[in-house]
């Protein structure tokens, strides 16, 4: 894990490989190791810049303005050495936050890939970030360990590999409560639903079926307003395609 400063923040993460610029950005409900099942095979044909966000194992916490965290992106990513466009993928929080980058730091981005994220979310959605926030302010982050797992991974998933449950929750307690409190509050109130259109770059919207945090109809929004988007559906899959079917996500990423 490296170690970089980005306007005084203090930012971990992974620089590695060779090709073109591949910036990623991680889950609310996980970290950069989220994408261990896949870095290497991508570290072959891609330069992979992987921040933990801001608050995650180890790195420093922001205030929770999508502003910030978009103006967070560009300082972190620089820091680490990317200093051209790339193709930019982010999952569930960090797949909003890779679209609210490329509609605000769109010389950036070459091209964004989505997955599992919403560019805004319903009352029903909300009122989910909201009862986390709640349980993490009252008992820590470990009040919502299971909760967390269960928004990871599907019940098919779970009953197979139960260690999941852990393995989220060690996961969480090396994240700053704060920062996930901030990060629940920023994606409740964040709707970039209208902007959409503006978008100018190629992108690929990716989805596991069985997702219960951003459900696929969720995606599907976000893919159709962004001009000339695809949308590929990942049968069997739940929230975090490439920690729980690695293959299924790089061969959609390839596609």
């Amino acid at each position: 894990m490296q170690h970089v400063l980005a306007s005084g923040n203090v930012v971990t993460g992974i620089r590695m490989g060779q090709g073109p610029e591949l910036l990623i950005l991680h889950s609310l409900l996980s970290d950069a190791g989220a994408f261990d099942p896949v870095l290497q095979q991508l570290a072959k044909s891609w330069t992979v810049t992987l921040p933990n966000l801001p608050g995650f194992r180890g790195s420093s916490p922001i205030e929770g303005r999508i502003e910030a965290y978009v103006q967070w992106i560009d300082e972190a990513s620089r820091a680490f050495g990317l200093t051209g466009p790339a193709t930019v993928l982010g999952n569930g929080f960090g797949g909003t936050l890779a679209v609210a980058y490329t509609l605000d730091r769109p010389e950036r981005v070459s091209r964004l890939i989505v997955s599992d994220a919403a560019a805004g979310f319903p009352e029903q959605g909300k009122q989910a970030f909201r009862v986390m926030q709640e349980k993490v302010a009252a008992g820590g982050l470990e009040a919502v360990a299971e909760i967390a797992a269960n928004r990871v991974f599907h019940p098919a998933y779970i009953a197979a590999n139960p260690a999941v449950i852990e393995e989220r929750r060690k996961a969480l307690l090396a994240t700053h409560p704060d920062a996930f409190q901030a990060a629940c509050s920023m994606l409740v109130g964040c709707d970039l639903v209208g902007r959409l259109p503006t978008i100018k770059v190629d992108t690929l919207v990716i989805c596991g079926e069985l997702d219960q945090a951003t459900p696929p109809a969720l995606c599907r929004i976000l893919a159709g307003g962004v001009p000339g988007a695809r949308y590929v559906e990942l049968p069997g899959v739940g929230h975090c395609p490439p920690l729980e079917a690695p293959a299924a996500f790089m061969a959609a990423f390839n596609s």
